[in-house]
């Protein structure tokens, strides 16, 4: 058995997974970490690597794009200073060299080895929470693409007109869903989607045409996410998922109104299991499998 350790570096906290190479849970951790200290989140994933004890392989899963050989994050704009170019494998002292992932790729290759989407070859993640994060695996293999940027799926655009979100991009899906934007879609009348679904479960009328804009908005990209990806499952995570019935029953029925629905295959609709450890998980499994210890997406 190969004890693996999986570090997901947050924008104020470091979580952390301990597990065997079976994804039997031996240990976790979740410890913040003050963002606006120069390297406080390196500290913090020392104090957790030390203490989870000897583990066989690290994996790391960070915000940014990685480097082409996958051992740093290259290009990290406005987060987290001081994150783009380190060395993790000398930071944390490991003779085996540690893999580092994107966080939202780590999350879905963490559903699809443990959670929601466990066993798919073929599926899709949205993040949904201040933005919207995003990841694709096509056939067993997660997308990253020429630069790493792969798999952005919040960054989509869904109106040719709509106001540029943060990569420029007109009327993406981020803008039409994330909590980023819920002041200006709502008119200044709420502060926050939380609010915007309490409205809407107390029957708000106005409340609902809101929320519904935004549900048929990522209905919209999944359909469209299948027609190019073609993925088997879409997992929905994130806070706003927590809206539970009232995100997933009209988010089913519009999408089942707009799927291109080939050989009568629907694209399963389903809700992150794996909470804020997806992304720790994501990395330990990438560790393995890139030493050779499982097989890949």
């Amino acid at each position: 058995m190969k004890r693996v350790l999986g570090i997901d570096i947050g924008g104020s906290s470091v979580k952390a997974v301990l597990a065997a190479d079976d994804g039997h849970l031996l240990m976790e951790r979740n410890l913040p970490f003050d963002p606006t200290a120069p390297l406080a989140f390196v500290e913090t994933a020392k104090a957790i690597h030390l203490e989870m004890g000897e583990a066989d392989l690290v994996g790391v899963s960070a915000p940014g794009l990685p480097a082409p050989d996958a051992f740093f994050i290259a290009e990290l704009p406005n987060r987290l200073p001081g994150m783009e170019g380190l060395n993790w494998t000398r930071i944390l002292g490991r003779d085996i060299p540690v893999t580092v992932l994107n966080d939202a790729q780590a999350a879905l290759a963490g559903e699809v080895w443990l959670g929601a989407a466990r066993g798919a070859t073929n599926a899709i993640m949205f993040t949904l929470g201040t933005g919207v994060g995003g990841a694709a695996m096509v056939d067993g293999r997660l997308l990253r693409g020429h630069t790493g940027k792969a798999g952005h799926l919040g960054h989509i655009c869904l109106d040719t007109e709509g106001p540029a979100d943060i990569c420029g991009m007109p009327g993406s899906l981020e803008m039409m869903i994330g909590n980023c934007t819920i002041q200006e879609r709502s008119g200044g009348r709420f502060q926050s989607t939380h609010d915007l679904v309490s409205a809407v479960s107390d029957g708000d009328e106005a409340a609902s045409l809101i929320w519904n804009r935004s549900v048929r908005a990522l209905a919209c990209a999944i359909g469209s996410c299948g027609n190019l990806l073609d993925p088997e499952v879409a997992v929905v995570g994130g806070g706003i998922a927590r809206a539970g019935a009232l995100l997933f029953d009209p988010l089913e029925r519009e999408l089942r109104k707009l799927e291109w629905q080939t050989r009568g295959h629907q694209i399963r609709l389903v809700a992150a299991k794996l909470g804020e450890l997806a992304g720790a998980y994501g990395a330990a499994w990438n560790a393995l499998r890139v030493n050779g210890f499982t097989q890949s997406p």
